[in-house]
């Protein structure tokens, strides 16, 4: 492409470094932000060839009028940088973050006996917090397990040695019920207090065993003592933090400090889920949702969402459990791809929980934004079967007879990957003598496109045959003999193993069994299955019931639909009087119904 003299300029001039490239459109607006561990060879690829780049990639870059470079030391501040710089200006043609929620937090205030509270605002006054917090039940377990086995203040009083010495505060109901050690009026010390802070501060942190080897020690030392009751205190405290250790506890304790991530992707949306894991245990867990933009690659998109939970969660972890290996380096961070073991485990309750997420929200998008739902369900349909275009209009063909008798088919047909029942229609097969259920399927493929084509009806989209190999065949010879093969795709589907079937291709297509794609054509299919055997089950019913009333010498069609009608059944008729028979057909047809069934009897 033709680009501007000073624009051309400024590629040029990009430095051979780390650091972060800013697109600004005419009006000085941030059009785009990105990092590169090479800003002169990145910037340089949007500029290049267009072939292979999605059109909005190319609409970007006819919005370029100026670009401004900034330059870091490593790859790491230059993906720290991007990810503050994005969330600050918030460019159009960067990947969202699409939750902006204020997470809670644990705060160990900065005073004197120092109270711990949850709180949503971070003040800058030297107090201690941990967290964020995603899951609020994680938080409060840990907070409920702190105030059992810990007698903390939560009174506001400013606790100084001063007024504490001046006699300004009395003990309170708190004190009195023993959940607090009363340093009000100086019955606690602060280095007492401050020895249950310092084990506080491990159990946040995930190191619970550092805390019951403090209490194992203490408690063996308080019997030697022959403190009994001292010693019971701290084995009831070693207990519950045993039984809290063996409840959150998923894999060896031996993995210590180490952050998991995994990574998910539909067509617009990415799901990074973020597992923080310290002596086994999961103490922290989110997953993130990014809206996708341009053509970011699953290794951009991990990179984006690493920097964020890293940031957003305050990790320092040196080893990060990944399913793929991000393009990113770091001297002090270790990449790790599990196959196999503890950590692999890990890895994969992490991609249970980013797909858990990502249910979830599909869920919720059903109500909210149906036609955003049932877009996304037609978009998977043609990228797994292959299609040119939305199959917003799918027809199911199904055959139903038992042993050859009242041979029947049944089209469904759905608009939107949904159910149009007033568009099903029946086909009682004319031409077939005998169960073949491949020249069934040819008549009835051939009699539904006939007269689509003489009614100059829209043609489905794509045409699902209920059958294998031989079915496919029989629709396809109906297609050729109206000139539709080739116009609209068509597949056939087998029961046993559910194979896609193609035509011309020997090797069938398996679908995961979990896809919307297979779900929708199951449907279909069920559907079919279910209207014909309906109406298959209706024609025996009625033809059954009909042949005994039709024996009857005298009585057809019509006097037979107006007994029904009157009596509801053949039984009825049968228990029916003369009088009541002459009130629903002439004398002479009523006493021919009596004397057949009287003589029967």
């Amino acid at each position: 492409m033709k680009l501007k003299a000073d624009l051309k300029t400024q590629i040029q001039a990009a430095p051979k470094k780390p650091g972060v490239y800013q697109y600004y459109d005419l009006d000085g607006k941030i059009l785009y932000i990105g990092k590169a561990k090479n800003l002169k060879n990145r910037v340089q690829s949007y500029f290049n060839n267009d072939k292979g780049k999605s059109g909005k990639t190319r609409l970007l870059v006819k919005k370029i009028n100026s670009i401004n470079y900034i330059v870091t030391e490593t790859e790491m501040d230059a993906l720290l940088l991007e990810n503050n710089l994005i969330k600050k200006h918030q460019p159009r043609y960067n990947v969202m973050l699409k939750d902006d929620k204020t997470y809670p937090w644990i705060c160990i205030k900065k005073e004197p006996f120092p109270r711990i509270f949850k709180t949503r605002n971070l003040i800058k006054d030297g107090s201690e917090y941990y967290g964020p917090y995603a899951s609020v039940s994680m938080m409060n377990t840990i907070l409920d397990l702190i105030r059992k086995n810990y007698k903390l203040r939560t009174c506001s009083y400013h606790l100084s040695s001063e007024n504490i010495e001046k006699g300004k505060f009395r003990l309170c109901l708190e004190y009195h019920i023993g959940n607090c050690k009363g340093p009000c009026e100086g019955l606690q010390s602060e280095e007492e207090y401050e020895e249950s802070l310092n084990e506080i501060r491990n159990i946040i942190k995930g190191n619970v065993a550092v805390v019951k080897r403090e209490l194992k020690s203490a408690m063996l030392t308080a019997a030697e003592k022959l403190e009994f009751e001292r010693a019971e205190e701290l084995k009831k405290k070693w207990e519950a933090f045993d039984n809290f250790q063996a409840k959150s506890t998923v894999v060896s304790p031996s993995i210590h400090n180490v952050d998991v991530f995994s990574f998910l992707e539909d067509k617009d949306l990415a799901y990074i889920n973020y597992m923080k894991v310290n002596s086994g245990a999961i103490i922290q867990s989110h997953t993130l949702e990014l809206k996708k933009k341009l053509d970011e690659s699953p290794e951009e998109l991990l990179e984006i969402g690493i920097t964020e939970l890293r940031d957003r969660f305050k990790s320092n972890s040196n080893e990060i459990i990944v399913p793929f290996l991000p393009d990113f380096k770091e001297e002090n961070i270790v990449f790790h791809r599990p196959q196999r073991g503890e950590k692999r485990k890990l890895l994969e309750l992490s991609e249970r929980n980013a797909k858990y997420f990502m249910l979830e929200r599909r869920k919720q998008q059903v109500k909210t934004d149906p036609e955003r739902h049932t877009n996304r369900i037609l978009e998977g349909m043609q990228k797994d079967l292959r299609l040119s275009e939305l199959p917003r209009h799918i027809e199911c063909f199904d055959n139903s007879n038992i042993q050859g008798s009242n041979p029947v088919a049944a089209c469904v047909v759905f608009r939107d990957a949904k159910p149009s029942k007033k568009e099903y229609r029946h086909f009682k097969i004319k031409t077939v003598v005998g169960p073949d259920d491949f020249a069934s399927m040819e008549e009835v493929v051939y009699r539904r496109y006939k007269r689509l084509q003489e009614e100059k009806e829209d043609l489905p989209h794509l045409i699902v045959i209920d059958g294998g190999k031989g079915q496919l065949n029989s629709a396809l010879k109906s297609l050729d003999k109206l000139g539709l093969r080739g116009k609209i795709p068509i597949v056939g589907i087998a029961k046993r193993l559910e194979e896609i079937f193609y035509p011309g291709d020997k090797y069938p297509l398996y679908l995961d069994k979990r896809s919307e794609t297979l779900k929708v054509i199951q449907h279909l299919r069920n559907e079919a299955h279910r209207f014909g055997i309906t109406h298959h089950r209706n024609l025996r019913s009625k033809n059954s019931i009909q042949s005994e009333l039709s024996l009857i010498e005298g009585v057809g069609e019509k006097s037979i639909q107006d007994l029904l009608r009157k009596f509801k059944s053949v039984k009825r008729v049968k228990e029916a009087s003369l009088k009541e028979l002459e009130e629903v057909l002439p004398l002479k047809r009523a006493k021919a119904v009596y004397a057949f069934f009287e003589k029967r009897n």
